[in-house]
């Protein structure tokens, strides 16, 4: 088993989608990711009716900062149907946010391929990169 395939059953592994109460559904989506220092983190999407819930991948980045780290390496976000796809927009956004080098988390976008892409390739023209120079 390689690494994509231990993330994308990592991440399999967590996703039961249920309903938490009559405002609250989770688990529909469910995300793994590997940080630079080789540790396994997993989250699942939170769906309110209110909008105050979180998707898979930042809940569990959510995860991997309470746990004391900020760097990720690879990333694998798994949809209801059982394929894998990239993070939204508010996800890329908060894994540039993270790092200098966040730009270079790969994302797998077909587990039968292993077809993978930089997180920079989805977000060419950030606008915060500068900031990290400071």
């Amino acid at each position: 088993m390689d690494i994509w395939e231990e993330l994308y059953e990592t991440a399999r592994a967590v996703q039961r989608g249920r309903k938490i109460s009559p405002f609250i559904e989770a688990g529909g989506v469910a995300a793994a990711i590997r940080t630079k220092a080789g540790n396994t983190y997993v989250g699942v999407c939170i769906d309110t009716a209110s909008s105050l819930g979180m998707c898979a991948e930042r809940n569990a980045m959510a995860n991997m900062i309470t746990h004391g780290e900020s760097r990720i390496d690879k990333v694998v976000a798994v949809m209801p149907d059982g394929k894998v796809g990239p993070p939204c927009g508010a996800c890329r956004e908060f894994m540039m946010q993270l790092d200098r080098d966040s730009g270079e988390i790969e994302i797998l976008l077909d587990l039968d391929r292993r077809e993978t892409v930089r997180l920079r390739e989805l977000m060419p023209h950030w606008w915060g990169g500068s900031r990290f120079s400071k």
